[in-house]
């Protein structure tokens, strides 16, 4: 395994996560790090991403279509590596499958032989998830058994941190925005009550908290409530006077 060339893509993709902005290029860095840990770790042949999404778990950028259809099996039955490196890890976050075909087909009888009819025998997944984040793995897959020691364990870590990092980064980044556009929206709500009822700023402010309270609706909720209704009012004309 040529280091210079692992700390090379490392670098590389450091690079690229501290520079990327919008969602595109998000996912053009995650599919670069899929690749470069394919590339960099000898024993590797396939690799991609497993990422929890509104209650599955979703195949994101697989290097292959093998991957991408073992991916949406894990999903389906609830088992397999890169399922239990998302819900049950061990200490380090990596879980091993040395022998697809052997006795690891025990623990996930119904992946495995899957995995091994596409000629793919030893898979290892790497935690990503931050806590309170998504549950995420990145998964390695290659096609000899036993194909992954120590060195390559490690290797798969080092990419696992950088992947990490970076939907750590983008889950507080949509945080952030969800909070800024929270602010947005009741501001705009508390313009709309001092107009209508000649409110200050404070009275306003009192009157949306007041209302949160009686109905029993979050702040920010009585305030996209009241944006839309005054949307919708000044959406519709005003009749005019009687044609005579």
């Amino acid at each position: 395994m040529d280091n210079e060339e692992m700390l090379r893509c490392l670098r590389v993709a450091a690079r690229e996560l501290a520079s990327k902005r919008s969602i595109r290029d998000l996912q053009l860095t995650l599919a670069h790090i899929v690749e470069a840990a394919v590339e960099t770790i000898p024993p590797v042949e396939a690799g991609g991403i497993s990422l929890t999404e509104d209650g599955g778990v979703t195949s994101q950028h697989p290097t292959s279509e093998a991957v991408r259809e073992l991916d949406g099996l894990q999903s389906r039955l609830q088992e397999g590596p890169c399922i239990t490196a998302m819900i049950d890890p061990p200490e380090d976050g990596i879980v091993v499958a040395l022998d697809l075909g052997g006795k690891d087909a025990e623990r996930w009888p119904g992946f495995a032989p899957t995995a091994v009819e596409m000629g793919l025998r030893s898979l290892m997944s790497t935690q990503l998830s931050s806590e309170g984040g998504p549950r995420a793995a990145l998964n390695l897959y290659a096609a000899e058994p036993e194909a992954f020691d120590a060195e390559a364990r490690l290797m798969a870590g080092l990419f696992g941190v950088q992947v990490a990092m970076l939907l750590y980064g983008a889950e507080q980044a949509r945080h952030l925005q969800q909070a800024v556009d929270s602010r947005d929206l009741i501001g705009q709500a508390k313009g709309i009550l001092m107009e209508r009822f000649a409110l200050d700023d404070d009275g306003a402010f009192r009157m949306l908290v007041r209302s949160s309270k009686d109905t029993n609706m979050k702040l920010v909720e009585v305030a996209r409530w009241l944006h839309d209704e005054a949307t919708q009012k000044a959406a519709v004309p005003e009749e005019g006077p009687p044609a005579r």
